[in-house]
């Protein structure tokens, strides 16, 4: 039975990360526009219904993306499956919402605006280079770490593998949620904005934000102290200088009484 298990979840390593290629191949098309046209289960009507499943499509993958992450899912999780394989059933579950999103979309023939010229090429350009900078920020936290090839890797091999707090590095010295701030580019430069679009771009930029926020509070569960002091030097975002996703003075993480004292 062992033996039977162990097979069981490399090759589920392997199909997560199979997974993992086809959804970023989808999402590109998906966010530049084209996918909304071929999309698999598409239809050309502008419905109130299909602006609903649109919007419950939109919604369900930040809800099950932010849920899955709960420190409170992982512990289920990690008491019925091996603990280093948790990055690879959230990577496939991720996926997996997210491709029913892609090609479950339901375009609509109303536009609101449609770039052409030179404006259409650098927002092109700046959805380019969103692109890049998501990867070049996945890259400084680990993008093994993040697709969960990382710690199944070491599983596969029989080693441990322990992760410690780093002193933030690159983007990060600036502001604390570099993916974040490139997914709000790859949503948000499009030459071509239809009613579908709108409806993505609002439910995920809130997501987006709200993802942000309990990101912080994910990691100060994990980390502890260092995070915190690097949440009271760094914003989450810049320009950002009030509420959660600005700097967080340590006072802030004290309890009432502790600040009344201090």
């Amino acid at each position: 039975m062992a033996n039977r298990m162990r097979a069981f979840w490399v090759a589920f390593g392997i199909a997560t990360h199979a997974l993992f290629g086809l959804t970023v191949c989808r999402l590109f098309p998906f966010l530049e526009g084209q996918g909304r046209i071929t999309g698999l289960l598409t239809r050309h009507m502008a419905s109130a219904a299909n602006l609903r499943l649109d919007a419950l499509l939109a919604i369900q993958f930040a809800v099950l993306h932010s849920a899955f992450l709960l420190p409170r899912t992982r512990q289920w999780l990690t008491r019925r499956i091996p603990s280093p394989l948790y990055g690879c059933v959230f990577c496939a579950l991720t996926c997996v919402s997210l491709l029913l999103t892609i090609e479950a979309w339901r375009p609509s023939p109303v536009t609101f605006w449609r770039l052409h010229g030179s404006a259409r090429l650098a927002v092109s350009t700046a959805f380019l280079l969103s692109w890049a900078a998501l990867f070049y920020s996945l890259s400084l936290t680990g993008l093994g770490y993040q697709t969960g090839w990382t710690p199944w890797w070491a599983w596969l091999r029989r080693r441990s593998l322990t992760r410690s707090w780093r002193q933030p590095r690159g983007a990060y010295r600036f502001f604390r949620h570099p993916i974040y701030a490139s997914f709000l580019g790859l949503i948000w430069f499009t030459p071509t904005m239809t009613l579908d679009r709108a409806i993505l771009l609002a439910v995920w930029t809130v997501y987006i934000f709200v993802g942000s926020y309990l990101k912080d509070r994910r990691l100060v569960h994990y980390v502890g102290d260092p995070y915190r002091h690097y949440q009271a030097r760094v914003p989450g975002y810049p320009l950002f200088v009030f509420g959660p996703l600005a700097k967080i003075p340590l006072q802030e993480h004290m309890a009432p009484e502790l600040r009344c004292a201090a």
